[in-house]
C-alpha cells in the first residue's frame, strides 16, 4: 500500500499560524499542522523556484 501526500493546503498553512499569533496553540502544534498541510513542499518549491525575501514573482 502506497501513501500519496496530497498537494499542499496554503489555507491551512496560514490558519495555523493564526492559531499561534493568537496563542490558540502551542508552537510544536502549529509546526504538526503546518507540516501536515504541506509546508515542507511550498519551501521546497520556493527554494527550487530561487525565490528569496523580498524579491516578487515574474
Amino acid at each position: 500500500m502506497s501513501f500519496e501526500q496530497p498537494a499542499p493546503d496554503l489555507a491551512k498553512i496560514a490558519a495555523a499560524w493564526d492559531e499561534f499569533e493568537k496563542g490558540e496553540e502551542a508552537p510544536g502544534r502549529v509546526l504538526a499542522n503546518m507540516k501536515t498541510a504541506g509546508l515542507d513542499a511550498v519551501l521546497a518549491e520556493l527554494i527550487a523556484a530561487g525565490w528569496t525575501p523580498g524579491s516578487t514573482a515574474s
